[in-house]
């Protein structure tokens, strides 16, 4: 069928890197090939899964403290291509962009910061940007992508490669779209909601 997509690239990006052990074991052992940066390639690398830096794709590092890490368009781009458009095709050719299939994101804890009583300086430091624009990004592109928005979506995912390996349908990875947005939505939320009490 031609809305059953297999996953061999995934780009993990993500800052509660419990519970996705046995995840990366199964992605693992369907061949998937692993992309990351900083703390959560060296994670996947613990494990004794061979991961890619996100650095060699775009050939540029992580720069001003890490506030941009996947932002650039070798990584969107081989997200957003969508895979039967003869244009994006030739383009994702022309210019070296890998097809990224799969995006973990787990964001920022935005909320849990405020929380905590922490200053404004450092609430500001986790408002999320790559990892948001990575899941509306895939999310978009649900008809070729696989966007896990969250750690409450890794076991979503563990039973279906486990059911049928690493295949996706399209209904699948719609749901998976619906459920980030709504972590989309509420992040930028909370965000908002606290701005606006700086107001008062």
């Amino acid at each position: 069928m031609a809305e059953t997509k297999t996953i061999k690239t995934a780009l993990i990006s993500v800052f509660h890197k419990d519970g996705l052990n046995q995840l990366l074991e199964k992605l693992n052992s369907e061949g998937v090939k692993f992309l990351s940066t900083g703390g959560t390639q060296t994670f996947i690398e613990s494990l004794g899964y061979e991961c890619q830096k996100v650095e060699d794709v775009t050939t540029y590092p992580s720069i001003l403290g890490g506030r941009v890490k996947t932002l650039h368009p070798k990584v969107f781009g081989g997200i957003l291509a969508r895979r039967d458009n003869e244009g994006d095709r030739e383009q994702m050719a022309q210019y070296e962009i890998p097809e990224i299939d799969l995006v973990i994101v787990d964001l920022y804890p935005f909320e849990q910061t405020v929380a905590s009583g922490a200053s404004q300086a450092d609430i500001i430091e986790k408002i999320d940007i790559g990892g948001i624009s990575l899941i509306r990004a895939g999310a978009k592109n649900f008809k070729d992508v696989v966007i896990i928005p969250s750690k409450a979506e890794y076991g979503m995912l563990l039973d279906i490669v486990n059911e049928q390996g690493a295949k996706t349908t399209e209904a699948q990875r719609r749901l998976f779209a619906t459920r980030a947005f709504g972590v989309s939505s509420h992040y930028d939320t909370a965000i908002n909601a606290w701005f606006e009490q700086q107001q008062a």
